[in-house]
Formats: structure tokens, sequence, C-alpha cells
């Protein structure tokens, strides 16, 4: 492969830093958080009370419902205080999913490129072939209309019409050319296994893609679940086999077209569901944090 190739088979998606892992991924035992906090439920949502537990902002907010209660210029003060704790919190968070997204997308880019590559290599070897057919039978029919020996020109019709055969038959190569294709950090594996076995997802996000009561289905699965729900269905035909041993969830390998552009379907949607949580969490959350409710 050429320089600019061998630059895509490892990847530089590879954020330039290390998320915060001192904290541990929020209590997915929503039904208890949300019964001990059941007095924030005339101001916020459930979905923004989880959002506050996991940001761990909901002492916060009580102290802030409390201060409310005060009309001291130093309540006031106190609240300013702890609503820019919160807001620094929220600015984290949102950088955090905007860091997620942006990796998805690079990676999406680079997976993109290697398949043009992939793809050009084989239309290039069937046009090949095509031509080669087409040159065959050219010859022989020339052959055949100047040989005066029938016998002999049986033979030669017979033989260029095996080759040309065999030319035609080379074209339909359901699987094409392959090339190896590296990700050590596969920001897949741990979507697939629905489990947090690297560095490569900030505590918060993965715990977003988590909890079932952030995702707008009503089979009752968590945006993970309902994402390899249908990797399953539409990119492996519901073979789970096929899908555990794919090379796309594993450091990487030798790839063929189709398993490139499965790998690029599921990182735009994996990207898609991370874009809709960073809404989510922007028009859910933020515009009840910005409202009066935490204000005098």
């Amino acid at each position: 492969m050429n320089d600019n190739i061998l630059s895509l088979r490892n990847s530089y998606c590879k954020a330039p830093f290390h998320y915060n892992y001192s904290k541990q991924i929020p209590s997915f035992n929503s039904d208890s958080i949300l019964y001990a906090n059941r007095s924030l439920s005339e101001t916020f949502s459930d979905q923004s009370i989880l959002i506050l537990n996991a940001l761990e902002s909901l002492d916060e907010v009580h102290q802030i419902e409390r201060l409310k209660q005060q009309k001291s210029v130093e309540a006031q003060l106190n609240v300013l205080q702890l609503k820019s704790a919160i807001q620094s919190k929220i600015t984290i968070a949102l950088t955090e999913l905007d860091a997620v997204a942006a990796e998805f997308d690079c990676e999406g880019e680079r997976v993109t490129q290697m398949a043009y590559y992939v793809d050009n290599i084989n239309n290039n070897h069937n046009n090949r072939l095509v031509y080669y057919s087409i040159v065959a039978g050219a010859l022989t029919s020339v052959a055949s209309a100047i040989i005066a020996d029938d016998k002999v020109g049986n033979i030669v019709d017979i033989a260029g019409g095996g080759l040309g055969a065999g030319l035609g038959f080379a074209t339909l190569n359901p699987k094409g050319r392959k090339v190896e294709f590296i990700h050590q950090r596969n920001i897949l594996r741990d979507i697939w296994q629905e489990e947090l076995q690297s560095e490569n997802f900030p505590p918060f996000v993965w715990y977003m893609y988590n909890e079932r009561k952030f995702a707008n289905y009503t089979e009752g699965l968590s945006i993970i679940g309902n994402i390899k729900k249908r990797w399953l269905q539409f990119n492996f035909d519901n073979n789970f086999a096929m899908a555990n041993s794919s090379v796309n969830f594993n450091h990487g390998g030798y790839y063929r077209a189709d398993d490139l552009h499965n790998r690029i379907l599921m990182l735009n949607q994996i990207q898609s569901a991370t874009r809709t949580i960073n809404q989510l969490f922007v028009i859910g959350f933020g515009s009840i944090y910005l409202s009066s409710e935490l204000i005098y």
C-alpha cells in the first residue's frame, strides 16, 4: 500500500487526553434515586433528576431549594455560588459528549477513506476482467472466421468460450479484495459487549448510554441495547455468532469492503445517538437549570 493508505491503517482518532476516571459510573438504580429525591419532581423531570445525580449535583440543588426560602443577601450569594458549581459540571459533561462524538466522526472518516480505497481496487479488478473478457471474445471470433479447419475452429470456439466464462465468473467474487485495518482502541467493542472494559468513554457518557430512562423506546432497552439490536438485525442478519466473530469488534485485522461499510454504518449510528444525548441534555436539563425555578 502507498504511504497515504498506510497512514489510514492505524487509528489517529484517539483523544489526545485521558478522560477523568477518578469517579465511578453513576448508579443505575434510577427508581431509588427518583424516590429519594421526589421533592424535586415539581421542578425537574425524572431525566433531569437522574442527570443531576450523574453530575453529583443533587446536594447542591437541595441546598438551593432551602436557600430560596431565605431572603438575605448571603443566601442569594450562596445560591449563585452553587449554580456556578452546577454550571461547571454541565460544561464538563457537554465537553465530554462533544469529545466522544468527535472521535466517532473522525473514526468514521478514516474508515470511509479506507472503504473507498478497497472499493476502487475491486472496481479496477473487475474492469480489467471485463476488458480481458471482451478481448478474448473478439479474438475468438476473429480466429474462428479465419481458420478453415472446422475442427480447429470448434476447439478455438470452445477454448475462447471457456476463457470468457471464466473471466466473467471471476467478476462475481462477492467478497473482493481485503486490506489490513487496525484499531487497538476499538470504540465499537464496548458498545457491542455492553460493558466498559477500557477508557474509551467517560463515565458520564457511558451512564447516559446505558440508563434506560434516557432511551425513547417502548421495549425497555437502553440506547446501547437498541443500537446493538439494530446492528444484529441489519448488519449481521440476526446471526449472533457471526457478529461476535466480526473483525469490527476485535483489535483489527483484514477487512473486506462489506466489513468496512458495516463499520461506517455502526459508527454513524452511535455518533447520532451521542448527538441525541447532547440535545436531550441541553433541552431537557439546561433549559430547566436556566429557568426561574433556581433563581429568586
